[in-house]
């Protein structure tokens, strides 16, 4: 008979949850939503056949079987963790996790270090969070987005986070010129986030407080709100940054100049004692150094 494995994504989220016995912290720490890591929890007790976590008003307490599982799942990722390191010790990959939004920025950034380091190789995995665990997780660097902008431990700061709205040309020379009072108010607001707290931020940051939001559609990633303005179906609130080459290319336009700073920033961060140090200061390096004032 076929073994069915756990699902890895569930236990993580089982492992983060247990360390703050608290959802919101762990929603925070995986950058995803609150109800995600509930979905992750509930699947996990579901192939699982037992609770993990016993919910009270003011956080999570493990359940005595949640206790029992901790330390050996724990144990595994440290496990997975030391057999990746080991299958790469002797080779020019460097493990790179980074969120998807920062996609756009960052892929050409690594294609002209390749290009000026030829020995460098960087394996990039993509992901909707926002964090990482080097504890648990085999990679050898991350870009990490920390929301309230205070410099993690150890990191390099890439860019700061700095918003304002983008639509497709083809949905701007529909609409004409965006007056606040009575186009804006019309069209379908494009959230990156389900609170729509960059939308607020920036109405309220660029003194449009009274725009009515009447129409919405949310997303789980800045990315995926940035596809769906390119294919013209509302206006995005974006980073600047992240979506300069669209708007340089003619994917995308910026109908008011005014980017707002939203006091988060995305920071590279890397495995603190590591077998490739000269690969590491490579890439640290790259990013202290070459790249460009941001």
């Amino acid at each position: 008979m076929t073994k069915r494995l756990p699902p890895l994504n569930a236990l993580h989220a089982f492992v983060v949850t247990a360390r703050h016995l608290n959802l919101t912290r762990a929603a925070e720490e995986l950058c995803v939503t609150q109800g995600a890591v509930s979905r992750q929890i509930a699947t996990l007790e579901g192939f699982l056949g037992f609770p993990l976590f016993q919910r009270h008003a003011r956080g999570l307490n493990l359940t005595e079987r949640g206790s029992d599982l901790l330390p050996e799942v724990e144990g595994a990722f440290d496990q997975l963790l030391r057999a990746t390191q080991r299958a790469t010790l002797e080779n020019g990959t460097l493990t790179l996790k980074a969120p998807t939004c920062a996609m756009r920025w960052l892929v050409p950034q690594l294609l002209h270090l390749e290009q000026l380091h030829p020995e460098l190789e960087v394996a990039l995995t993509t992901t909707t969070g926002h964090g990482i665990d080097f504890k648990s997780e085999p990679f050898d660097a991350a870009v990490v987005f920390v929301a309230d902008g205070q410099p993690p431990a150890g990191g390099i700061r890439l860019f700061d986070e700095r918003i304002a709205p983008v639509l497709a040309p083809s949905l701007s020379e529909r609409l004409g010129p965006l007056t606040d009072a009575h186009t804006l108010p019309n069209q379908t607001f494009l959230h990156p986030t389900r609170d729509r707290r960059d939308w607020l931020l920036w109405l309220s940051a660029t003194g449009r407080d009274s725009v009515e939001m009447r129409k919405h559609q949310h997303f789980d990633t800045m990315d995926l709100a940035i596809s769906a303005a390119i294919q013209g179906f509302g206006i995005a609130m974006a980073d600047v940054l992240l979506v300069a080459e669209d708007v340089r290319m003619g994917r995308l336009v910026m109908p008011y100049d005014e980017p707002v700073a939203t006091g988060a920033a995305y920071y590279l961060l890397h495995r603190p004692a590591s077998s490739k140090q000269g690969l590491l200061e490579t890439l640290t390096g790259w990013f202290t150094d070459a790249v460009p004032a941001r």
